[in-house]
């Protein structure tokens, strides 16, 4: 898969990206709404292929992830995977029976299969963010832990069917016991610029010691010319995680990676806040009102946050943070 760039491409107008409360049924009659997603056993359920319920439970206010286009939306099914599109962006979804597939790995490049030959045949191939979410991420010993078999499994669906550069992506175990591979995520007509970390080894670059197949994502993506959307970000440095059982010290080391991908990203404020939108998931219930104090008093204003428990995909890692920035205009950029 290249990571080339394409400095020719039209960059696209940005999605609007909300948490919003609101009754499903007036939500989904808004002409622009491309996708509605919520959390929880209390989320919302319906065959309009725009929702998507999401097993990871809220650890704080319920509110429903919306997606705006910019245009009228019109939406379908295409075997198992389920989109939305304004003409300038695609939202997918797909659900798989791990069981029926025959196990994680075969699960993961089924989906990533189908996501790449449908986007293939579209007008908008351009894979910016994808979140991964499956129950008992941490489980097994060494490669047979559930992360790695994932990473096996989407990595040769990807390679063979997803020709782009790698997106920035998410990858959070549920709690819910269900063993169905939940992906959703965004294309685009045009490709984005991925970003990356200088104070992390690229994903993709990651030694053996972390399973056979390296992860497959960016550390962030650069959508259109002004909007930042960031991946997964824990205390890891370069490869490593770092301060194993210390929550604050984790925080910490998670804001400064944040701070550098803002960097990286060409921000000229480098500081998430009033314009940002993040989901924080954490490992243990009882940790998520100080995740939420400590956030809330580090990053002043900010936009909005949700807290979802889930697993990190590495068992010491206690959170992990992902969202969306809106950067400076590019007449502020440096």
């Amino acid at each position: 898969m290249s990571t080339a760039l394409n400095p020719s491409a039209a960059p696209a107008a940005a999605l609007s990206i909300r948490y919003e409360h609101g009754e499903l049924a007036a939500l989904l009659a808004a002409d622009d709404v491309l996708a509605v997603i919520g959390f929880g056993s209390s989320g919302p359920r319906s065959p309009d292929p725009r929702v998507l319920r999401v097993g990871l439970e809220p650890l704080s206010k319920t509110l429903l992830e919306v997606w705006r286009g910019r245009a009228s939306v019109h939406s379908g099914r295409d075997g198992e995977l389920r989109w939305s599109s304004d003409g300038e962006h695609v939202y997918f979804a797909i659900e798989l029976d791990e069981a029926a597939c025959g196990g994680i790995d075969a699960a993961a490049e089924q989906a990533y299969a189908c996501i790449g030959t449908f986007l293939a045949a579209r007008e908008t191939p351009h894979v910016l963010r994808l979140w991964n979410y499956l129950d008992a991420i941490n489980l097994g010993d060494g490669d047979d832990e559930r992360y790695r078999r994932f990473c096996d499994g989407r990595a040769r669906g990807m390679n063979a069917h997803v020709p782009t550069r790698y997106p920035a992506a998410t990858a959070i175990g549920r709690h819910d016991g269900v063993r169905t591979l939940q992906i959703y995520g965004l294309a685009a007509r045009h490709p984005g610029t991925p970003v990356e970390n200088p104070r992390q080894v690229s994903a993709w670059r990651y030694p053996r010691q972390y399973g056979p197949t390296a992860p497959t994502f960016a550390r962030g993506m650069r959508s259109g010319v002004d909007q930042l959307l960031i991946s997964g970000t824990a205390a890891v440095v370069g490869h490593a995680s770092r301060h194993a059982g210390d929550l604050d010290a984790q925080l910490d080391e998670t804001l400064a990676n944040l701070d550098s991908l803002l960097q990286q990203a060409g921000a000229s404020n480098a500081a998430l806040g009033t314009r940002s939108l993040l989901k924080a998931y954490v490992r243990h219930e009882a940790d998520a009102a100080h995740v939420a104090d400590v956030l809330h008093a580090r990053l002043p204003g900010l936009g909005g946050l949700l807290l979802l428990g889930g697993d990190i995909c590495r068992s010491e890692l206690l959170v992990e943070v992902d969202g969306v920035h809106q950067l400076d205009p590019p007449n502020r950029l440096r």
